[in-house]
Formats: structure tokens, C-alpha cells, sequence
């Protein structure tokens, strides 16, 4: 009996006068009861107790890990999940578990590192592989998506989820015409929500913004809750100039992934242009979870905190963007900015006359040379392009 107390004491449950102890299958019991009725709550604390005594038991780690996530407290639920693996390092379900943890969280590459052995361990399962996919894609290798897709799509050659992410995969990496392929596979049964979303992006690359704008209208409304479609959507209704429509369409993306980076940088955009400065460095914040070397996304916050008038944050942000990417033009000349109003005159003029040579550099480059060295940055186009008001 003592022990039973001093087990609800360590695990903060107190019992009352003439309560009995929960015997342990009944607390696991209990526990899934919970879960299933959506009770979060009530089922990590049964699961916690439980595991006070029962620390070893993975399973139920594992369990309480999922509870935890969907609870929101997704860092306990990855805490738990990586202590679950400790005990049972080779099992899948953890692992996928704690891969779609990393996953909703905005870190595409940490979500990968535990994808990759289930993929090498489970070659033609499409679920592990089609997460892995999209990881690469949000982590900038739609190439690496697209080899990894290509033996799914032989293997399953009618399944529209696998044809789907391998044409994005190809779209991503500017192979139009293998994305056309799939395109035409996924057609073979009908119009769909996906369908329309690839037809929007092939449009949209084509630069033919009143087409692509009917196909993501058509793909929203076949399916709002596709990942991605809204993004692309308000992409093609701010470069028609509708800033309002296409903030609606930002914010129904980040409903459903609050960590999409082009939702979170063109709002970031459209909110510094107004002013809401804090609101923009939270939807860049966000972008860089996901892109967190991404160039034009760290040039954008320096900005903002030029902006603001915290000054020695722009400068060290910006020292550190010209010594990574030494031909990125735009942080040159922020910098210089930057530097004067600092009254640091010489070191703006070193900077303003590096932003010259980069600007040389790359307009004697030819396009694909100049793309290494001096990168083209997500934010870059939207924080130069003219936006009415």
C-alpha cells in the first residue's frame, strides 16, 4: 500500500479519502478509453502513471507520445517518442510516429532522418515513402523525391497519390514533361482536386496567371484542404493584384500546415507592408523551421529589424548572410544601409561597393552559372515586386 501512495504522489495524482488505487491494466484501460473519445487529458495522465511505475514499457510511451501530439504539446510527444526508440530502436510505428511529429512541426530534414531507414527497410510501402517525398520537396530536393517516388510508380502504376507527389517532384525539379506524364495518369480516372492543383502550377510556370488562377479556384474548391493549393492560389491572386483575396488564401494554407513556408513569407510580406512588423517576423520565423538557411527569408528579417531600429540585430544577421552567400547583391547593399546608419561610414562603403561587384558578377554570369553563387531567394521576389495598395 505504501508503495501504491508514494506511486500517485511521484506521478501528481493524489488519492483521496476511500479511493482505491487503479490497478495498472485498468489504468491502460482507462487510458485508451480516453484516447479513443478524444479525451487528451485524461489519457496522459493515466498513461503517465502508468509509466512511473513502468518506465520500460515503449509501447505505452509510445502511446503517451501520441496523446501528447494530439494534445499540442508536440515537443513532450517527441520528448516521449525518442525515449520509446531507445527501448525499441526498430520499431516502425515509433519511428513514424515521431517522423509525422517532426513533420508538423515545420523540420522537414529531422522528420527525413527517421523516415529514411523505414523506406530501407520497407523499399515499396508507399506511406513511409510518400512522407519522405514531401519532406525532400519542402526541404528543397525535388530531385531526390523524385528518384525515390519513381520505383512506387512502376510498382503501383494506378495509385494517384504516388502519381500526384511524383508530379510535383517533377514540377519542383523543372521537368515539365515527366510531370505531364503523371498529369495525364492521374487523369485517366477523371478531374480531381489534384488534377487541377498540377494543371494550376504547369500554368503558373507558364506564366499564364488567368488559367492557373481558374484550375487552383477549381482545386480549392474540389478540396480545401489539399496541401499547398491555397499557397499557390493567393501566389497567382497577388500577382493580379488582389492582396486581400490572396491573404485569405495564405491564411486557409497555414490552417492547415501552420509551418508552409511560401504561405508564412508572402504574409510576411503583406504584413510588413502594413506595418504589423512583429506579425511578419512571426510567419518568417515559421518559414525558417523549415528553410532555415533559406537567403531571401534572413535577408527579409534583417530588414524588419533594420526597420524596427534594432540595428546591431540587422547588422549581425546580414554579416552572417555575406560571408555565407559572398555574391548575394541585395544583403551587400543592406547591409551597407545598415552600416551608415550605425555612422560605421567606411565599413558601408566596403559594403556598398561589394553589392556593386556582385551585381556585375552576376549579370556576366550566365544564368546557370550565376545560380550557385548568388542565390535567388524565396522572399526576394515578393519583397522587390510592386504591390498596390
Amino acid at each position: 500500500m505504501r508503495f501504491l501512495m508514494f506511486l500517485m504522489l511521484s506521478s501528481g495524482i493524489a488519492l483521496l479519502p476511500g479511493q482505491e488505487p487503479i490497478e495498472p491494466a485498468e489504468r491502460l484501460r482507462r487510458a485508451a478509453a480516453a484516447f479513443e473519445a478524444g479525451d487528451m487529458p485524461t489519457a496522459i495522465e493515466h498513461y503517465r502513471a502508468f509509466l512511473a511505475e513502468f518506465t520500460e514499457a515503449a509501447e505505452i510511451r509510445s502511446n503517451l507520445g501520441a496523446a501528447l501530439v494530439a494534445n499540442g504539446q508536440i515537443e513532450e510527444g517527441i520528448r516521449e517518442y525518442r525515449l520509446a526508440l531507445k527501448y525499441l530502436p526498430n520499431n516502425p510505428r515509433v519511428r513514424m510516429n515521431l517522423a509525422l511529429a517532426y513533420y508538423k512541426t515545420g523540420r522537414p530534414e529531422e522528420a527525413a532522418r527517421e523516415l529514411e531507414p523505414l523506406v530501407a527497410q520497407q523499399p515499396l510501402d508507399p506511406k513511409p515513402a510518400l512522407l519522405l517525398a514531401d519532406c525532400l520537396i519542402l526541404a528543397g530536393k525535388p530531385e531526390a523525391a523524385a528518384k525515390l517516388l519513381e520505383p512506387l510508380a512502376e510498382e503501383y502504376p494506378r495509385d494517384r497519390a504516388i502519381a500526384y507527389a511524383l508530379g510535383i517532384a517533377w514540377l519542383r525539379a523543372n521537368d515539365e514533361d515527366r510531370a505531364q506524364r503523371m498529369l495525364d495518369r492521374i487523369l485517366r480516372d477523371g478531374a480531381t482536386a489534384e488534377s487541377e492543383f498540377l494543371f494550376g502550377q504547369l500554368e503558373y510556370r507558364r506564366q499564364n496567371l488567368l488559367k492557373a488562377a481558374e484550375h487552383l479556384a477549381r482545386a480549392v474548391e474540389l478540396n480545401p484542404k489539399l496541401p499547398g493549393a491555397h499557397s499557390l492560389y493567393g501566389q497567382v491572386l497577388r500577382s493580379n493584384g488582389r492582396l486581400d483575396e490572396a491573404a485569405e488564401q495564405f491564411r486557409l494554407e497555414l490552417e492547415i500546415n501552420p509551418f508552409e513556408p511560401v504561405a508564412n513569407i508572402e504574409l510576411a510580406m503583406l504584413r510588413k507592408q502594413e506595418g504589423q512588423l512583429e506579425e511578419a517576423l512571426k510567419h518568417l520565423a515559421r518559414a525558417l523551421q523549415v528553410r532555415p538557411t533559406d537567403p531571401g527569408v534572413l535577408l527579409q528579417r534583417a530588414s524588419i529589424y533594420a526597420t524596427q531600429g534594432r540595428l546591431e540585430l540587422a547588422r549581425q544577421e546580414l554579416e552572417s548572410l555575406v560571408k555565407a552567400y559572398p555574391h548575394f547583391a541585395e544583403a551587400h547593399a543592406a547591409l551597407a544601409t545598415v552600416y551608415y546608419r550605425l555612422k560605421r561610414t567606411a565599413d558601408g562603403d566596403r559594403a556598398r561597393e561589394a553589392a556593386r561587384r556582385a551585381r556585375l558578377a552576376g549579370q556576366a554570369q550566365p544564368a546557370s552559372a550565376a545560380a550557385a553563387p548568388a542565390p535567388k531567394p524565396a522572399a526576394a521576389k515578393p519583397a522587390a515586386a510592386g504591390r498596390k495598395k
